[in-house]
């Protein structure tokens, strides 16, 4: 049985509330190879004190670690936010065979900057979209509080 986009996703949105309640910004990621999740992340930038620690970013070295390997060929990376231009930058590097994102991010997004994956690289968005906007909202909604 092939599992769907919508089954990993729902996996990368419980490490984005594994953020949230770590009170990072709730972005959590996973990545899948032959339909198994071999890294599982959420964004730890507070945690690090390191404005790199994106979820995309540690589960890209998850992943890499877990395959004893630079590149993920072969690996699709689930994310509940449009990566920014930084881990674009890297998911391109890693030559992922494919990304799925759930919410867009227009003011930071990859896509706002004219940016392309690599190449060879699929790319997918809106899967749970809903859900994993309304955990962001919430998120800085605390925050102004």
């Amino acid at each position: 049985m092939e599992l769907d986009d919508h089954y990993f996703m729902q996996h990368a949105l419980k490490e984005a509330e594994k953020a949230a309640l770590a009170d990072e910004i709730p972005v959590g990621a996973v990545v899948v190879v032959e339909q198994r999740i071999i890294a599982r992340a959420h964004n730890l930038t507070e945690r690090l004190k390191d404005v790199t620690a994106h979820a995309e970013m540690q589960a890209i070295t998850a992943a890499a670690h877990y395959l004893n390997g630079k590149y993920l060929v072969g690996c699709t990376l689930y994310v509940t936010l449009e990566p920014c231009v930084m881990c674009a930058g890297a998911l391109a590097w890693s030559q992922l065979k494919g990304v799925v994102f759930a919410a867009t991010d227009p003011k930071r997004g990859f896509q706002q900057a004219g940016l392309a994956l690599h190449p060879k690289t699929q790319l997918r968005f809106g899967v749970m979209a809903q859900e994993a906007s309304a955990l962001l909202e919430d998120f800085f909604a605390k925050k102004r509080k």
